[in-house]
């Protein structure tokens, strides 16, 4: 695989600005354009650029967690998170919440929105490592051609 020196010396600076944006659209997404989905896909781009910039192997090394855990965690969050209110009686998908003061942030509203999100964005990190996982690099015998031309797989 021929290497691009540029990509290899910027991808380590760039993928971890790109993980805090995407941690911040994860965050913003209620208010604002954003949230679980567009937080998953910025982070997606991020995670390609590590397979352009090392191949699968590098792409292995972001998370010590298999990718179909990563995915069927964010389904179980997400889907934990609708049902939810169910037991008090609401809806699916109702929200709810509660409010706390935290020290250095002052205060704060946390709700089954932001759960609900969390687990989406991790159902999209998760479909795209498995995405690398299933077509990153595919292990194919060499291939020898013997004395009469026949190619025949060594």
């Amino acid at each position: 695989m021929k290497r691009i020196v540029f990509l290899d010396q910027s991808v380590p600076v760039i993928f971890h600005a790109v993980l805090v944006a995407s941690i911040y659209l994860l965050f913003v997404g209620h208010n604002q354009p954003g949230g679980g989905f567009v937080g998953g896909l910025v982070a997606g781009a991020a995670i390609s650029l590590r397979y352009l910039a090392g191949g699968l192997d590098e792409v292995r090394s972001v998370s010590r967690f298999r990718p179909w855990t990563i995915l069927g965690s964010g389904i179980a969050v997400s889907v934990g998170t609708a049902i939810a209110p169910m037991l008090r009686g609401d809806p699916v998908l109702s929200s709810m919440g509660t409010e706390f003061d935290v020290a250095l942030l002052g205060h704060i509203y946390a709700s089954t929105t932001l759960l609900f999100d969390i687990g989406v964005y991790m159902v999209v990190v998760g479909l795209v490592f498995m995405v690398f996982e299933a077509f990153g690099e595919q292990d194919t015998p060499p291939v020898d051609a013997d004395a009469h031309g026949e190619v025949t797989p060594s």
